[in-house]
């Protein structure tokens, strides 16, 4: 009866995953993992190995992706189809490369991913790819959880996990020493940021579209990440003034749609090589300092659907890098004729929504009553105005946001790694109509077995009674007597 229920439920559609064939999926991984959500050095995963491989490298690997292999659910496009013998470099989707440390060695350096609709989890095995430096598998559907044993991958440099993991942030990507590109978008993750995290030497961080729920009123101060996207999240708080610390770092900041609160810092100003701040859909205050005309390289600024009042400044409209500059929706009542003749440039202009007297779409006069007629002392504030002001009240509800769709290459501008590849990526090829697998049930409960031996281009494997016995085999010996 089990079976016959766990065969009903696994019925995958493309790009469809019922909450029960998540939590099926999650418990197989469960059951796959030792306490700590790790594998213990004594696991040997059920998998056939009867073949000669090139090196020790390329053995280890077989075992990581046969491992995946069985740990994946639904592969509707085939992309794991030629995941079978030893010629491991030649399976979809990886990429070799001579080793960092023996150029005459074949190593996996990389794992492209993306793109695939696969659904399953990701297994503690493998931690074995210790040559990979790349690891991209955004926009299928893997689930549960990111292994512990992912500490072990000690040359990563990119992972890019936009799936539907559960949990609260894996803290074991802070223990990755070379990693530098973190990507957790559109996810299920929830709960508070990890201080350690903005200590680490990352270059972008891509948070967007789970439900943390931290404050970042110290966050950034300190973090020599270059590119920070925190979109749609639950953080609250207000911008510190110590965010001028990382002026020299900081190129790429994106708060939007949070709760974030209190006037904008001064020290916003000194960011002179950041080019795109956004902080739309937000609970800001104050007004826009005068210092914002030290945004030198700013190409795009951000500031809709906030509670930002008095003028638009002529040092902001006029700031020479600026293609796109929007506050729709604010309690801005001033704005300076040299901002109206941006409208004549090929720039994106948008003041809708405010309290202008002489311009169209905006407020009613009642409405920008209750707020402009109570400016905030933005001076007396730790945050550079308004952190420990309550806003005013009462607040006026933000407009409603149209869902967000998960992005595509196309449209999402902040779907790109800043770092420079090595390899390219996959070649996009046409791909065949989904093929969706027949149900498969959850595997069996990890067999303990004694501590396997370490893999040597001289090692057979073969399979006997589900127990993996291992035969040393020399190469001559092997031609002569085989």
């Amino acid at each position: 009866m089990a079976n016959e229920e766990e065969s009903e439920l696994f019925s995958f559609s493309t790009r469809s995953l019922s909450d029960s064939e998540i939590a099926f999926i999650a418990r197989c991984q469960h059951l796959n993992l030792h306490e700590s959500d790790d594998l213990n050095d004594s696991y040997e995963s059920h998998v056939k190995l009867n073949f000669m491989f090139e090196n020790s490298g390329i053995c280890r690997a077989y075992i990581a992706f046969q491992a995946w292999k069985i740990a994946i659910y639904s592969d509707p496009f085939n992309t794991t189809k030629n995941w079978i013998g030893p010629k491991v470099c030649d399976y979809k989707g990886v990429f070799c490369a001579p080793s960092l440390s023996d150029p005459k060695s074949t190593v996996i350096i990389s794992v492209d991913l993306n793109h695939t609709d696969i659904a399953g989890y990701l297994p503690a095995k493998l931690d074995l790819l210790t040559d990979l430096s790349l690891l991209h598998i955004n926009s299928n559907r893997f689930c549960g959880i990111i292994p512990k044993s992912f500490s072990k991958l000690t040359l990563l440099h990119e992972l890019d996990v936009n799936n539907r993991f559960v949990g609260h942030f894996p803290r074991v990507v802070i223990s990755i020493p070379l990693l530098k590109y973190l990507d957790l978008r559109y996810n299920n993750f929830e709960g508070e940021l990890p201080s350690e995290l903005f200590e680490k030497d990352l270059d972008s961080l891509f948070l967007n579209n789970n439900r943390f729920v931290s404050n970042i009123l110290e966050m950034f101060g300190s973090s020599p990440t270059s590119v920070i996207v925190v979109v749609n999240n639950r953080f609250s708080g207000c911008i510190s003034n110590i965010i001028g610390k990382i002026k020299n770092t900081l190129n790429e900041i994106v708060f939007q749609n949070n709760n974030l609160t209190g006037c904008l810092p001064m020290e916003i100003g000194n960011l002179g090589n950041v080019t795109v701040l956004d902080i739309a859909s937000n609970i800001f205050n104050g007004v826009l300092a005068k210092t914002f005309k030290g945004l030198g390289k700013i190409e795009e600024l951000d500031v809709t659907n906030n509670m930002l009042t008095c003028f638009v400044l002529d040092e902001v409209c006029w700031l020479s890098s600026i293609k796109i500059f929007r506050f729709s929706y604010n309690y801005f009542n001033g704005e300076v004729e040299s901002c109206l003749q941006l409208k004549g440039k090929d720039i994106v202009f948008n003041d809708v929504g405010n309290c202008f007297p002489d311009r169209p779409k905006q407020k009613s006069v009642k409405e920008c009553q209750q707020v402009v007629s109570r400016p905030i002392e933005c001076g007396k504030s730790k945050c550079g105005g308004g952190g420990d002001q309550p806003p005013p009240k009462p607040l006026p509800p933000k407009p409603k946001q149209p869902p967000m769709p998960k992005p595509t290459d196309d449209d999402d501008p902040y779907d790109q790694s800043p770092v420079k590849r090595q390899w390219p990526p996959v070649t996009p090829k046409k791909l065949p109509p989904p093929v969706v697998k027949p149900p498969i049930h959850c595997p069996p409960s990890p067999v303990i077995s004694p501590p396997p031996p370490v893999c040597s281009p001289h090692l057979r494997f073969t399979l006997h009674h589900d127990q993996c016995t291992l035969h040393l085999l020399q190469f001559n010996h092997h031609y002569h007597h085989h």
